[in-house]
């Protein structure tokens, strides 16, 4: 029957864009033409389009509001009500979105009625948790959080991360919502699974409306897990409209709010957004007077042990030397860095991002040396508390090329520095891939782990430029930590999604390179980089998905004759190090099967020489032989790495 074959895909997207541009009688009239059959299957397939969404007709009809295509669907064919999609909105993936979660999300009140009246379970929720009733909390549309609590919304219901709708609310600045929510009974002590209450998320976004709202119907003043009040998160945050809020409601003892008001000054000296020196001066100049303000019980400030990366930087102690740096933009920048650690302390995940920001700075003023020792301390910080450190590591690879470009003197131990880190993020990257836990995240980690794999690579790169200065700038002892390291790293045998080892990705010219700087000095193939891995230990005969080995990646290189250096270079030190020659890929090519140039293949057959083991294994190809269990175990995957589908008994 037609009916049982398969969708066009072609038809499945017609549809879908009727649906989504509200082309109601169009549609209606292409789908009365097929059987009631074939026209639900239709209206219940899901659609990819441009902006990645995977959704059905009757969803992306809810979500762009089209209600009288959502009606006609319902009235005259049998739409999947409560089906879930995958759909975009405010630049986050939402998986599992109902008809009723788009339509409440995106404000369409009419629709949401329709769905309701038509039996549409309000409290639908997505993968993470977030029902209708949520989406329209964060869009701030009180006529539809009020219609969904009037048929059954359950306000109380928190998502994955036990974020309340009271918490949204609080955190977008809805006062209306969060006004409804409380005189219904919202919980505003709730706790999110990070201890955040809706008070820490009004304070964070600067909401001082909304602060006093939850203070007058007795929100409590508690601690997040990073030991932060909404006091300190205001303050971390530059919001000082609600740190005076929070002040002026006598939520603070004394000390407390001179933490607060140093935290505030601190901060301001060192956002990216609200950078303000002044204001900063302000804060801290408010916070030491404070201190000193009853002679008979002057709270001293207990300062830390210097850090190197803040210049060893010692805070101020007395409104004296406070009063000096006045003019010095430079020590208020180290003063503040070493305050916000202090208060923060160095678990706290928000004590890294300002470091970062300075050490741009000081980077854009090519004060390279002081940048890195900034960054080198804000990586530590998060590797330290196991924070993800993708971008950081990406950053390092920039500079330093950035260096090795303009001249600037870059020092070995830098970049180890940066490898070490490198390495321990791979591992990490591995051993979060290999956790069941993580599977409902895999994306994520795939994403993280072949970013880290290529920043590595390209850190790799530069290292190999510094490495040849053995014996004039560097002592042995840094050469053999820098080589301890890559053969660390070569032991995770990390790999792309597509298999590809950091081998395949040294030696092949189609490897991407960032553009921001590095690609003016990592190119590939790059023959040191090559050889580098291969003395580490890299596997010459690693294959990827389509089961290529390095050695076949190598000889499709199209600059023979330009680039016979690196071409010769690299085919020599893989086929010295093992590269066996007669592996076949996927499409049963060996590595001179595959070469695609005559230099190449001249290459290649200069370098033929066939192991007795390497005729064998051909043997047992070529004549279709058993030998499962009839040859030493050590035996069988080495036969297999000569053929593809071989016969094994």
């Amino acid at each position: 029957m037609a009916d049982e074959a398969e969708i066009n895909p072609d038809e499945l997207q017609r549809v879908y864009c009727m649906a989504r541009d509200g082309l109601s009688m169009t549609f209606y009239a292409h789908l009365a033409k097929e059987s009631r059959r074939k026209a639900n299957r239709l209206i219940n397939e899901k659609s990819i389009d441009e902006d990645g969404q995977r959704s059905t007709p009757f969803i992306v009809a809810a979500r762009y509001g089209h209600d009288k295509v959502v009606k006609m669907l319902l009235d005259k064919f049998e739409p999947d009500i409560e089906q879930g999609g995958t759909v975009k909105f405010d630049g986050y993936i939402i998986e599992g979105a109902s008809a009723l979660w788009c339509a409440a999300g995106a404000g369409h009140l009419n629709v949401v009625k329709t769905l309701v009246k038509a039996g549409a379970d309000v409290n639908h929720a997505t993968h993470t948790n977030s029902t209708p009733l949520r989406a329209a909390c964060f869009d701030g549309r009180l006529d539809i959080v009020n219609y969904l609590v009037d048929h059954g919304g359950d306000i109380h219901i928190a998502n994955k991360y036990n974020n309340t709708c009271l918490m949204i609310a609080a955190y977008k600045g809805h006062m209306d919502i969060l006004t409804f929510l409380l005189e219904h009974g919202a919980n505003p002590n709730e706790k999110a699974l990070c201890g955040a209450t809706a008070l820490h998320f009004a304070a964070e976004c600067g909401h001082r409306h909304i602060v006093s709202k939850l203070l007058k119907y007795g929100t409590l003043v508690t601690k997040n897990v990073s030991g932060m009040t909404p006091l300190m998160a205001a303050a971390e945050r530059t919001r000082a409209n609600v740190v005076e809020c929070l002040i002026s409601k006598n939520v603070a003892t004394k000390e407390e709010i001179i933490d607060a008001y140093e935290l505030l000054g601190a901060s301001f000296a060192n956002d990216k957004d609200n950078y303000c020196v002044i204001t900063a001066y302000t804060y801290l100049h408010k916070a030491m007077e404070m201190r000193y303000s009853d002679p008979s019980n002057i709270i001293s400030k207990v300062v830390a042990e210097p850090v190197p990366a803040y210049e060893n930087w010692r805070e101020s102690e007395t409104l004296e030397r406070l009063e000096s740096l006045m003019s010095n933009v430079n020590a208020i920048h180290m003063e503040s860095l070493a305050i916000r650690e202090r208060i923060l302390g160095k678990h706290n995940p928000e004590v890294p991002h300002p470091i970062v920001y300075r050490g741009a700075v000081l980077a854009d003023n090519a004060r390279f040396d002081r940048c890195i020792d900034l960054w080198l301390h804000a990586l530590h910080l998060r590797q330290r508390n196991n924070i993800t450190a993708v971008k950081d590591l990406l950053r390092f690879a920039q500079v330093f090329s950035q260096m090795i470009h303009v001249g600037i003197n870059l020092q070995l131990s830098q970049v180890m520095d940066v490898l070490e880190a490198s390495v321990v993020e791979l591992g990490r990257n591995k051993t979060r891939m290999l956790a069941s836990e993580a599977k409902e995240d895999d994306e994520q980690y795939l994403e993280e782990t072949e970013s880290n794999v290529m920043t590595t690579l390209y850190i790799l790169t530069i290292l190999v430029q510094l490495m040849p200065l053995k014996g004039k700038s560097y002592d042995e002892p840094s050469i053999s930590k820098a080589r301890f390291l890559v053969h660390k790293l070569c032991a995770l045998k990390m790999t792309l999604r597509d298999g590809q080892t950091l081998l395949h990705l040294a030696v092949n010219a189609k490897t991407p390179v960032d553009d921001f700087h590095t690609n003016d000095v990592c190119k590939f193939p790059c023959a040191a980089t090559a050889r580098l891995l291969i003395e580490c230990g890299a596997d010459v005969n690693a294959m990827d998905n389509e089961r290529n080995t390095p050695l076949h990646v190598i000889v499709t290189y199209t600059k023979p004759i330009s680039d016979f250096m690196t071409l010769h270079g690299i085919i020599l030190e893989l086929i010295e190090a093992g590269a066996h020659m007669d592996i076949v890929n996927s499409q049963g090519e060996t590595p001179y099967d595959a070469a695609t140039t005559g230099v190449t293949e001249i290459i290649l057959r200069t370098q033929t020489k066939l192991s007795l083991q390497c005729m064998a294994a051909k043997a047992v190809k070529t004549y279709n032989l058993s030998y499962s269990g009839n040859v030493p175990r050590s035996l069988e995957s080495f036969i297999e790495l000569h053929g593809s589908g071989l016969h094994q008994g």
